[in-house]
């Protein structure tokens, strides 16, 4: 009965598309908006610490439209798309191994503020099209940090110190999900707790990198 009264007013009510405008399909993201966005290299974007990370696209026009509706501003039926993308990349990579889907965790402080996790939404569609399972509490935030866009590196690095603990031990390979990669610094710091705990079967993706 749910179901049917949210087509009925998805009937009534035609979503538009939140980039172009377009009623046509009555979806969030038409398309002909989702096929303007386009995969990067099929290969690890970078290397840290023995690990690949990898970068599914480019954070420009539509994809940067995309993760910041996500991120920014409560668009969270975006985060289907998100998945989407970044499972369609997954998919060329040809891994064959069952991993656990951690996303990077918010501190409690800015979760609040903004109400969600927005790579937690994406972490949920990634899983529903992968068959993986996702798992919020192998590793928190415990440090809330500032803004990374304005530090370079090493600032990263050391905004980042002791950012992050780890809880548990799982029995599956980590694949640690983001949405943007600029220098890894994130990634790395994740990996350095994991690898503390002996954990070192882990990849990292990110729905997009800012190398061009």
């Amino acid at each position: 009965m749910k179901k049917f009264l949210l087509d009925l007013l998805d009937w009534i009510y035609k979503k538009k598309c939140y980039f172009c405008g377009s009623s046509k399909n009555s979806l969030k993201m038409c398309p002909q908006c989702y096929e303007k966005l386009q995969f990067s290299s099929i290969s690890a974007n970078r290397i840290i610490l023995g690990v690949n990370i990898f970068a599914c696209g480019y954070y420009k026009d539509i994809m940067q439209k995309l993760i910041r509706g996500v991120k920014y501003h409560n668009q969270k039926d975006l985060a289907f798309y998100q998945a989407k993308f970044m499972w369609e990349y997954w998919q060329k990579l040809n891994i064959k191994e069952i991993y656990t889907v951690v996303p990077v965790p918010l501190s409690d402080k800015r979760k609040k503020k903004r109400k969600y996790n927005h790579m937690e939404l994406v972490a949920e569609e990634f899983c529903k099209l992968s068959g993986f399972n996702c798992d919020f509490e192998i590793i928190k935030r415990i440090k809330d940090t500032k803004p990374q866009y304005n530090l370079k590196r090493k600032e990263r690095m050391e905004n980042l110190k002791n950012a992050f603990e780890v809880l548990k031990v799982s029995d599956k390979p980590i694949l640690i999900i983001d949405d943007i990669c600029t220098s890894g610094s994130t990634f790395e710091s994740m990996i350095i707790e994991l690898h503390k705990k002996g954990i070192y079967n882990i990849t990292c993706l990110a729905t997009a990198t800012v190398d061009f």
